[in-house]
């Protein structure tokens, strides 16, 4: 069954936008600029492929209708299984029938015109006859796509044509989109089609007597023509030529000759003609009888288009009166395109695409096997290492990744948040299997960036967005973090890091993916016993000629990070190099530098500060939690709610 199509939905579809009504929140997952950001989710301008969003990937619609519906899709996925499972059989049964996709595509969507556009000038009655035409060759089409529809004999066929076909057959009935063809046959000149788009004569009597008599006008100019030819002894459409004289916002029929035909019949012409103008191209002129009858034309012309404007006035009006079919075949059209779009992403991916087999929201599992970064296996020359991801509410909720830089963690963690979207749009997804609880909210705290317009640095900016996450949670969401509380001092940094972990997971209850270096958080395995929080770490392999990241996920936390390994990789100096060793060996007791000995102990283990700066930093958060801040605030807002409230949190 497909899921409700209300006005307010399809207008701002149309719109490219999203329904104001609060009610739209119990539909459909909520997204925030953070997760768009983090997840590529939109395209950039910094954006070397179309490939590199998520956009890019999917944006294989054929029509402007299509198109704009998967930025809207992209922006509110749904929330409602019986919704997604309805999108998920279109595609199924797209995906299955090879020949029906390519004629959907290649013949019957491709080359459409942009029938929101359409229709809001249309309800604006500011439509133009060309774009009238336009809306009438789709309406033809109408059948043509119906029969590919219903011929379809798969698993699937009842629901495409109860979903499409079923539809745009109501649309064009006899009364509907009928008598708008009806109406277009009748008022536009098809025989002039595509050169002019003009009110047809046999229309309205008024203009076919004004047609009649400009024709009859029109040959008079003709043998006035014929005449001054042959009295200036001259061939007519060779040597003398009928054209146009404009003058102001005139245009008056005349005779044309060239400079070298003028020289040889000047006597004639300033005896019986009036001269008109003189340029390269050569001498324009005409007589009495010529002029009379450019003039009649003239009038009779510019009657002819007043009364062409009323009746296209007429046309458009009585045409606007389809305005709402013409809204459900663009709904119609738009959502049969996309999904044939997401069926073809899906057959020409580099490695198969899957359907989801999603689940209530209170089932909590989220279990991903082969899966992979959508945007990244699309890049040329890119051989991608597929992961397996497994949450269960209760057993591994809470996924804690640790690791070396560049080895995996981000990536790891937005192909997660990337398949639960594609999911819940509608899409299959890039895994080998997949099983996903339904999300209401996708949260992102990932990068690090300061926003000097609005005076925020990279840790206020940071704290930020973390605290919008904590505000907005729940359990049924799936938050993605990244490198959390770096912007600060390393044991504060982990002491915010650890006491906003403690809290996702035994606070809100979420599905949570933490990509981190402070290795020290593993612990929280053991220190929140059954809040399912299971450690994890990407491969790297180690050797004399350097580090190899393997970009494998495995169970357990890493025993380190590699930097050093990672900063030689850059070709930082060796001397920088053996310097951070010796001064990682004096700062991390038991520390193995990458490349070195084992380092000794040094003076300053900074165990006691570093209990006493976790403390301070969980009565902070304890603080910052309870500051009276509202759900969805933009971060311009929540930095002017913080800067109201400092001095509470300082106290």
């Amino acid at each position: 069954m497909a899921e409700p199509r209300d006005e307010e939905m399809l207008d701002a579809v149309a719109a490219g936008g999203a329904p104001a009504d609060d009610a739209a929140h119990e539909l459909h997952m909520q997204l925030d600029a953070a997760v768009e950001t983090a997840l590529n989710v939109l395209p950039s301008n910094t954006d070397a492929s179309s490939s590199f969003s998520l956009y890019g990937l999917l944006n294989k619609a054929h029509t402007p209708m299509g198109k704009a519906l998967l930025k809207a899709w992209l922006k509110r996925p749904l929330r409602s299984l019986e919704a997604i499972g309805g999108r998920h059989d279109v595609v199924e049964a797209l995906l299955g029938d090879a020949q029906l996709r390519a004629d959907l595509r290649s013949l019957h969507l491709r080359g459409l015109p942009d029938l929101d556009k359409l229709c809001r000038k249309l309800e604006a009655q500011k439509v133009t006859l060309q774009e009238l035409c336009q809306l009438y060759r789709v309406s033809v089409k109408i059948p043509q796509l119906e029969d590919a529809l219903r011929a379809h004999e798969g698993h699937h066929a009842q629901l495409l044509a109860d979903r499409f076909a079923a539809p745009l057959s109501e649309a064009h009935e006899a009364e509907r989109l009928g008598k708008f063809e009806e109406l277009l046959e009748a008022a536009v000149d098809m025989a002039r089609v595509p050169d002019e788009y003009l009110i047809s004569p046999t229309y309205d009597q008024g203009l076919a007597d004004l047609d009649g008599e400009k024709q009859e006008v029109e040959q008079q100019l003709q043998e006035c023509a014929e005449e001054a030819a042959q009295d200036l002894g001259l061939q007519l459409d060779k040597t003398i030529k009928l054209d146009w004289h404009k003058a102001g916002n005139q245009r008056l029929r005349c005779l044309r000759i060239t400079s070298k035909e003028e020289r040889n019949v000047r006597q004639k012409l300033q005896a019986r003609y009036l001269e008109l103008e003189v340029k390269k191209d050569g001498l324009k002129f005409l007589n009495k009888a010529m002029k009379a009858a450019a003039q009649r034309l003239q009038q009779l012309t510019a009657d002819y288009e007043r009364r062409q404007a009323e009746l296209l006035a007429q046309v458009v009006g009585v045409a606007a009166t389809f305005a709402d079919v013409w809204r459900l075949v663009s709904a119609t059209l738009a959502e049969l395109d996309l999904l044939a779009a997401f069926a073809e992403v899906a057959a020409a991916a580099p490695s198969p695409y899957v359907r989801p087999t999603m689940l209530p929201s209170e089932a909590g599992e989220i279990t991903l096997l082969g899966c992979r970064h959508p945007c990244l296996e699309a890049q040329e020359g890119v051989d991608f290492i597929p992961n397996d991801c497994r949450m269960l509410k209760g057993q591994s909720w809470f996924h804690l990744i640790t690791g070396p830089n560049m080895g995996g963690k981000s990536t790891f963690i937005r192909q997660v948040g990337l398949t639960v979207l594609m999911a819940q749009i509608g899409s299959f997804v890039p895994a080998a299997s997949a099983r996903i609880s339904l999300r209401d909210a996708l949260f992102a705290r990932v990068g690090a960036g300061d926003c000097q317009q609005r005076g925020l640095s990279t840790f206020m900016a940071e704290m930020l967005e973390t605290a919008a996450i904590l505000k907005g949670a729940t359990s049924s969401s799936l938050v993605i973090i990244d490198e959390l509380g770096r912007g600060t001092s390393t044991w504060e940094g982990m002491g915010l890091a650890w006491a906003i972990s403690e809290h996702l997971c035994q606070e809100i209850g979420c599905a949570t993916l933490f990509a981190t270096h402070f290795h020290d958080l593993a612990a929280l395995a053991t220190a929140l016993p059954g809040a399912g929080v299971a450690n994890l770490h990407v491969k790297a392999a180690e050797s004399d000629t350097g580090l190899t990241m393997l970009y494998q996920v495995h169970e357990g936390a890493s025993a380190q990070s590699y930097g050093l390994a990672v900063a030689r990789f850059a070709r930082l100096p060796p001397e920088v190099i053996e310097a951070a060793a010796k001064r990682l060996a004096e700062l991390e007791p038991g520390s193995l530098p990458a490349g070195g000995a084992a380092a000794q102990p040094g003076p300053l283990t900074g165990a006691d500060q570093g209990g006493k700066e976790q403390q301070n930093a969980r009565e902070l958060l304890v603080k910052f939690a309870q500051l009276p801040l509202e759900p969805g605030m933009q971060p311009e807002q929540l930095a002017a709610a913080v800067q109201q409230h400092a001095l509470e949190l300082c106290l």
